[in-house]
This record gives structure tokens, C-alpha cells and sequence, in this order.
């Protein structure tokens, strides 16, 4: 690895992804009549505060004051308000109008802008399909359809499970193509296995998609219905045994050689690019620590020991110790005076710009080298032949640790134990890549 230096100014904050802090909470209306605090029948509303700003919402519902828990803000189980509306369906929907505020600011986050409190509330409005009005003469208890429960899910789900804004746009994706599937008619008693048929038909004739995202999308579904069949949602069971027969190939490992990791760190990035100087060291820390993004994007200086980094993965709240080697301690020691946002120790921007810019990077490095992707749509191969560079991504720095690591002869448990890795059958694929790097090296006795 060549000789790197920090030869620009280091007392940049930074932040691996925009963070819009906000606070949402549901409390009773508090109101007094006569004189007296009003304990029956009281609104519930939403307020959400961010950027010292506060929006509060009707949620449409009222609740009796002794049948409200204010500490998990939420109507007690079992308790129902004078409309026969039950806690399940009004926490629900509570559960479903914080959801749709997450996503709002996710996506926000993601366009790095600052929203006005207006933005945020034209937003809400135009996503909610319940009146924001109150209304005490309604009669019936509105039924609730797969949509509202879709939207449960995401909320529910996504806030326990702590969703990248990713995965909640996968979600959202997801929606948008079964809101045009069937016109949108679909109820749990679609998902038979005809039905779950006719979908994956959907999604290879109507969305011309291959085999490999199809699947991707199924497997989606069935988790959103497998947790409404749990809630007692639904009773239908067809999507426990289905698994449609999608033609694939083994996905290809996409990692650095000796090679390109040699023109990644020997290239001299030009003045005007200066700013991929920092996503270079990132990338290169990763091929040697085998990091994920969210990781290393979240590493601290209280988790750099003298020969070890220790930190708790994002991902999976594991403690993963990883040592320290000569690469991966000077790209430390390069950043080790500069002051970044919140502790971080490294310069990670966020993780669409990263993967923009290592693209970038690798062009301009040289690193494109033919790679034939193989894919399926129905029964139909499609090739696809890109250069190297155009299929890199932050991902690919934790590929070639891997990769790397056993072509090394390190053995595998020890490398799932760097990477926290559980199940040996996700090492597999790389495992091969390894046989073929130690195959193709017996050559070099040859020369001798």
C-alpha cells in the first residue's frame, strides 16, 4: 500500500447520513370546562417537534382519560370510546400516523433538506386517508382493509426493528406495484397460492422483471403476511408453503484483486476530485476490517484500542473485536487529529454518495475489468456484461476482506467471527472465490 497523507484541512464536521431530530408524541387534549379538567371523551392528538418547531395533528379519535396510558401514549388494551372503537384499531392507526411521519423525515434526510413545519404537514395530510376532523356523530366502525394493515406493518415493524430509510423505501416500492396489481382490489384473501401465481405473473409480464427481484419482492409479501397471520389479521395460509420456481444463478461476488487494490491506492487523484481522497481511505479501511457501511460510518474513537477496534454492529447489536493491521492502522492514524461530527474517527459521507463516488474512483483508477453478470427473467438467460467499476459499492470493501481473508488460509470460522457472521452458508459463495484465487496462484510455482 502506498504512502498516503492527509494533504487537506481535517477540521470538517461530518455526517454519515442527515439526521433530522424529532420528537413524536400522543397526549389528551388538555381542556377545562367550567372550570373543571375534562376527563370523558377527549381528542387525541399528535405532535411532532423538530428544528424547535412544533406541528400537532388530529388523530380523528377521542379516548376517556382513565382509559389512556400516557406513559406508552396509547389507549389501554381492551378499552374501547363511546364510538365502539376498539384500542386495537385506534392504536393502530396511531401506530400507522407515526410511521407516515417517520418516512416523511426519512425522506427528507435522504434529499438532505430541512423541511417547514408546513411541508411536513401538507405531507401527512395528503398520505393519511382518515379525516383529520373530528367527528362525533359517525356511526359505524370503519373496516379495516390489507392497506391499512400494509401500513401497520411498516410502522410497527420498521420502528422496532430501527429501518434504514432503504428498506422503508423497498417497502414503499413494494406498494406502489401492488397498488396497480389486481387495480389495487386486493384483500388477504387474495394471497392463495393462485393468487400469490397470478402475482409473480404480475411482476414477470406486467413489471418485466427478472427472476432474482421477483423473488426478492415475494419474499416481502410473505413476511408482511406471515406477521398479519400472527397478529390474527387473517387465517390464510397458502404463502407458508409457497415458493415459486424462479430460475437463478448463484449471485457473483463482486470484490477487489491485489490488483485493483494496487490502482486503487497507487492513483493519483487529480486536484479538482479531492473529496474522493477521503472515500478511498474509507474503502480501504473497510478491505481490511471487513466493516459494513453503517459500521464504519459509526465508528468512534472510544471503540479504536491500541491493537483492536471493538464496536456493536448496527445491523445485528453484536460485538464484533476486529485486530488492527498495517492498513487499516494508517488509514486510522491519517484521521486520527481531525474532529468529526459526534466522535466518528473517519470522513463517511453517506452511503448513496459513497457508493456514487467509489464508482468514480474505480473509472478513474483503471479498475474495468469485463464482468458477465448472468440473470433470469422467466426462463429467458440475460447476460449482461459491465465494466468492473460500474458494479462497485461500499459493500464490495467487506467482499474483499472476506475474499482476501481466506485466500489467506485464515481459517473461516475466525473470519465469521471478524465479520459476525452466524450461518457458514452465507460464506459459501466466498469461500469459492478463495479456491479460485488459491487455484489461480499455483501458476506463480511455474515461474520459478
Amino acid at each position: 500500500m502506498s504512502k498516503i497523507g492527509c494533504n487537506f484541512g481535517c477540521n470538517f464536521l461530518n455526517s454519515p447520513n442527515m439526521n433530522l431530530k424529532r420528537n413524536i408524541t400522543f397526549q389528551l387534549e388538555s381542556r377545562k370546562k367550567d372550570g373543571v379538567l375534562v376527563t370523558e371523551n377527549v381528542p387525541i392528538r399528535m405532535r411532532v417537534v423538530f428544528d424547535g418547531k412544533r406541528i400537532e395533528f388530529t388523530t380523528g379519535y377521542r379516548i376517556d382519560a382513565a382509559k389512556w396510558d400516557a406513559s406508552k401514549q396509547r389507549v389501554k388494551n381492551g378499552c374501547t370510546n363511546k364510538l365502539k372503537q376498539t384500542s386495537s384499531e385506534i392504536n393502530a392507526d396511531l401506530n400507522r400516523y407515526e410511521g407516515e411521519i417517520q418516512n416523511i423525515f426519512k425522506e427528507f434526510e435522504l434529499r438532505e433538506i430541512m423541511p417547514l413545519p408546513e411541508q411536513v404537514k401538507e405531507q401527512f395530510n395528503a398520505r393519511i386517508a382518515v379525516a383529520r376532523t373530528e367527528a362525533p356523530t359517525q356511526e359505524a366502525e370503519p373496516q379495516r382493509t390489507f392497506w391499512d394493515i400494509y401500513d401497520e406493518f411498516t410502522s410497527e415493524v420498521g420502528r422496532k426493528n430501527d429501518w434504514t430509510t432503504a428498506t422503508y423505501e423497498k417497502f414503499s416500492a413494494l406498494k406502489n406495484h401492488l397498488l396497480k396489481f389486481k387495480r389495487g382490489k386486493i384483500s388477504f384473501e387474495t394471497f392463495t397460492e393462485r393468487g400469490l401465481n397470478d402475482l409473480v405473473d404480475y411482476f414477470r409480464y406486467k413489471c418485466d422483471m427478472l427472476n432474482s427481484t421477483i423473488g426478492h419482492k415475494i419474499s416481502l409479501i410473505k413476511w408482511i403476511l406471515r406477521w398479519a397471520y400472527d397478529k390474527g389479521y387473517h387465517d390464510n395460509r397458502a404463502f407458508l408453503t409457497f415458493s415459486p420456481k424462479l430460475k437463478s444463478t448463484q449471485t457473483k461476488v463482486i470484490f477487489l484483486t491485489d490488483e485493483d487494490l494496487e490502482k486503487l491506492t497507487s492513483f493519483h487523484i487529480p486536484p479538482n476530485k479531492t473529496y474522493l481522497e477521503r472515500v478511498r481511505d474509507v474503502l480501504i479501511f473497510c478491505c481490511y476490517t471487513g466493516l459494513r457501511y453503517s459500521d464504519v460510518a459509526n465508528l468512534c474513537k472510544s471503540d479504536v484500542q491500541e491493537n483492536h477496534i471493538e464496536f456493536t454492529t448496527v445491523k445485528t447489536a453484536d460485538t464484533i473485536t476486529v485486530e488492527l493491521n498495517k492498513h487499516s492502522r494508517a488509514i486510522l492514524e491519517k484521521y486520527k487529529d481531525c474532529e468529526f461530527k459526534n466522535g466518528r474517527v473517519l470522513p463517511v459521507i453517506s452511503n448513496q454518495k459513497m457508493n456514487d463516488y467509489i464508482k468514480e474512483l474505480g473509472e478513474l483508477a483503471g479498475i474495468d475489468t469485463p464482468v458477465r453478470i448472468t440473470q433470469y427473467r422467466g426462463n429467458d438467460r440475460v447476460d449482461t456484461i459491465y465494466k468492473k467499476y460500474q458494479l462497485l459499492s461500499t459493500h464490495t470493501g467487506r467482499k474483499t476482506f472476506i475474499c482476501k481473508a481466506l485466500a489467506l488460509g485464515i481459517p473461516v470460522n475466525v473470519v465469521m467471527e471478524w465479520t459476525g457472521h452466524s450461518d457458514y452458508k452465507a460464506m459459501k459463495p466466498y469461500i469459492a472465490v478463495a479456491d479460485n484465487i488459491r487455484a489461480s496462484n499455483m501458476s506463480r510455482f511455474d515461474d520459478e
